[in-house]
């Protein structure tokens, strides 16, 4: 086979993008047949060289995979666990192809993981400037407090700076559903807690475009093509 650029070789296995796939070269995070490369632009020919990321090997993927996980409560967004608690890579054992969470939800919420071996969707769709839109239905406890959803709508300062949610909406005396495009650590949690509101349960229902539909809790489906073209177009692709 031809040789191929090094960031592309890596990004067909669906670790990350070319453009992550150069940073981890220059940060000495991957060698091939056991020498680090970090000069960028380096060719190969995939076929007979062994790539590793951070110590691991890696293989090509030449045909791409999405689905929809829907994670529940109690199972780390990783795909491999050491100390054996619950991954997602317990609910797609039945899959071939090695595949890649992206994004995370926090172990004790739930919904919906998008799973992919496609490194330059999942560059893109991790990457702030694109803003996808998350949203997310929330069981609570207790009463609303008074003007919430204004407060929410408008911003909340956190340790880390100013959040807020994109659209708010009361479902029952029990449920409110919110949307948010940015993901920083817990924030739908600190962001309720810091208004008041006792999270029961949180789980996510919409990335982007894409829908957790009426998946059940544990299982997998792959994206249709309406979907998949969705999403792109939200990416730019």
């Amino acid at each position: 086979m031809a040789q191929m650029r090094l960031n592309k070789i890596i990004a067909d296995s669906g670790v990350t993008s070319r453009r992550g796939a150069d940073e981890l070269i220059e940060s000495g995070r991957v060698s091939v047949d056991g020498l680090v490369v970090r000069e960028l632009g380096s060719k190969f020919d995939p076929d007979i060289v062994q790539v590793m990321v951070d110590g691991e090997t890696i293989t090509r993927s030449l045909s791409k995979s999405y689905l929809v996980l829907h994670k529940p409560k109690g199972v780390l967004s990783t795909m491999f666990d050491p100390e054996g608690r619950p991954s997602l890579d317990d609910f797609i054992d039945l899959r071939k192809e090695r595949l890649f969470h992206v994004g995370r939800l926090d172990k004790d919420s739930e919904g919906l993981i998008l799973l992919t071996n496609d490194g330059d969707l999942t560059f893109r769709a991790t990457h702030p400037s694109f803003g996808l839109e998350k949203t997310y239905v929330i069981e609570f406890d207790g009463a609303l407090p008074q003007g919430v959803d204004k407060i929410l709508l408008k911003g909340v300062e956190l340790e880390d700076g100013m959040g807020r949610v994109l659209s708010f909406r009361q479902i029952s005396s029990r449920w409110i559903e919110v949307s948010i495009h940015e993901g920083r650590y817990h924030i739908i949690r600190r962001l309720m807690e810091a208004v008041g509101v006792d999270v029961l349960r949180l789980i996510r229902t919409k990335f982007g475009p894409i829908s957790l539909g009426d998946t059940p809790e544990g299982r997998w489906r792959d994206l249709n093509s309406t979907e998949l073209l969705n999403l792109q177009k939200a990416l730019d692709i």
